[in-house]
């Protein structure tokens, strides 16, 4: 019988940035916060074109991600780009994308 392999911990945390980031809603919220100077005070439903009833499930997946940090109840909402794992997506994805040996277009 054949062992199975395990995932790597940097393909586990690859993979949940992914997921997190697999909801066009996700996207436009860590769009808007990217572009923020600093932590965003208010309610980013109407700063986005997102329903309410939706904006805090979208949120507790980025926050349980890593990629936002605060509060994300109300009555107090302060929304930011958690930095440090910011840069740990980025440095992941630019890796993973750039891993591919076939660089010349005479693949496939």
């Amino acid at each position: 019988m054949e062992e199975k392999k395990d995932y790597t911990a940097t393909q586990e945390q690859l993979a949940r940035f992914a997921k997190a980031l697999g909801h066009p809603a996700r996207i436009a919220i860590m769009h808007f916060l990217a572009k923020q100077k600093t932590c965003y005070f208010g309610d980013i439903h109407e700063e986005l074109p997102i329903a309410k009833a939706t904006v805090s499930q979208h949120l507790k997946e980025l926050k349980d991600a890593g990629l936002i940090q605060g509060e994300v109840e109300t009555p107090k909402v302060k929304y930011c780009i958690n930095r440090k794992n910011w840069q740990l997506a980025c440095e992941l994805f630019k890796e993973f994308f750039g891993q591919c040996i076939c660089k010349s277009g005479e693949c496939c």
